[in-house]
């Protein structure tokens, strides 16, 4: 996932508007940008919905946001390299996977304050999931290609599960499964959460690198965004191949939306989302292309609003004076913002910012 520097957080002022044709759709949607500057990257967003809040993930702490207008309702650190945040709403805590700390932060939900920090012996957790079923944390730690199991009751690591290579985005089905996608063998690989083991590997046909993944679990379908532009669906079940639908460059993200079947991808290099629209668990195909704007790569779904949130900002040039490489991309200051895509079914021709 996208990560870059230490940011410096700001207080966003008013909110841009924008209107967005959707090609190849009658319908429109509307960009609302809400300025939050600061230095630094980003990576994971997470709604939870209930309490109107969105988790930005900003190198060294998480800056929570009020879903409804973008003002900064708190900010939780000593998270250094966070990537993810997992929410646990039956204990009334949220976890961040601390990249660059090799650990997992647990903070309460109602206050937002930090509770207790769990070290890891997994290197640079990035995805993190809070599985219903067993009560328990995973990460998925991207440089020893592990997952840490938690029993967050006494904080205490269970299992060490080995993944064959690099792992991205994760989800649980709540019922024993947690689907994580292999970036380097362009594979998902199925752990039960029982068992605290992989039984399934399945080759994602028509793919590369894959990062992003949601699921639909009334019909058992997962969604793996590539960085080739392909999605891929596949069978939950039985890791059977269901179709590939192009997308835009860049992705990092994808969301599905039950209410609207549709399934979004979100293209940081295009600077797009492409809406893809499900007719029944096996036919897809690309309904509309929303631009947005170049690095707006993560994103997360409000499923109550079906408002989408992306982060964005703009960037130093990739060299320094001598010309030499940078090893990271640096953000300019004060352009980080976080856009709200909008769908509202009117008919609108002016362009993105």
């Amino acid at each position: 996932m996208l990560m870059f520097g230490v940011p410096r957080v700001a207080s966003p002022c008013a909110a841009l508007a924008f209107a967005v044709a959707l090609a190849g759709s009658a319908d429109a949607a509307t960009l609302q940008r809400w300025p939050i500057g600061g230095t630094g990257g980003w990576d994971y967003l997470t709604v939870d919905a209930p309490t109107h809040r969105l988790f930005v993930t900003r190198s060294d702490r998480v800056l929570v946001l009020d879903t409804r207008d973008g003002k900064t309702l708190a900010t939780i650190s000593a998270t250094d390299g966070v990537h993810g945040v997992a929410l646990a709403p039956r204990l009334g805590k949220g976890y961040t996977s601390n990249g660059r700390a090799d650990s997992v932060t647990e903070f309460d939900l109602a206050t937002l304050a930090v509770l207790r920090t769990f070290p890891l012996s997994g290197h640079n957790p990035d995805a993190i999931v809070f599985d219903e079923s067993s009560g328990h944390v995973f990460t998925f730690n991207g440089k020893s290609h592990g997952a840490t199991v938690l029993d967050v009751g006494n904080g205490r690591t269970l299992a060490t599960i080995a993944l064959d290579g690099k792992p991205e985005f994760a989800v649980s089905d709540g019922h024993g499964r947690i689907y994580v996608n292999d970036e380097d063998h362009a594979r998902l690989d199925v752990i039960d959460v029982h068992r605290n083991a992989v039984v399934s590997t399945w080759n994602l046909d028509d793919c590369e690198e894959p990062s992003g993944l949601a699921f639909d679990a009334g019909h058992r379908r997962l969604f793996s965004v590539c960085a080739n532009g392909e999605m891929a669906v596949t069978d939950a079940e039985t890791g059977r191949h269901v179709a590939s639908i192009p997308i835009g460059k860049g992705p990092d993200a994808v969301v599905f939306d039950p209410a609207r079947h549709e399934i979004l991808s979100s293209n940081g290099q295009d600077g797009t989302v492409t809406i893809v629209r499900q007719s029944d668990a096996d036919h897809y195909a690309v309904a509309a292309t929303v631009e947005t704007q170049k690095s707006a790569r993560t994103a997360a779904l409000d499923p109550s609003t079906h408002r989408i949130y992306l982060a964005a900002a703009e960037f130093e040039p990739a060299h320094d004076v001598a010309g030499q490489p940078k090893s990271r991309p640096v953000v300019k200051g004060d352009t980080f913002s976080i856009l709200v895509m909008t769908r509202d079914g009117a008919a609108a021709r002016s362009k993105a910012p």
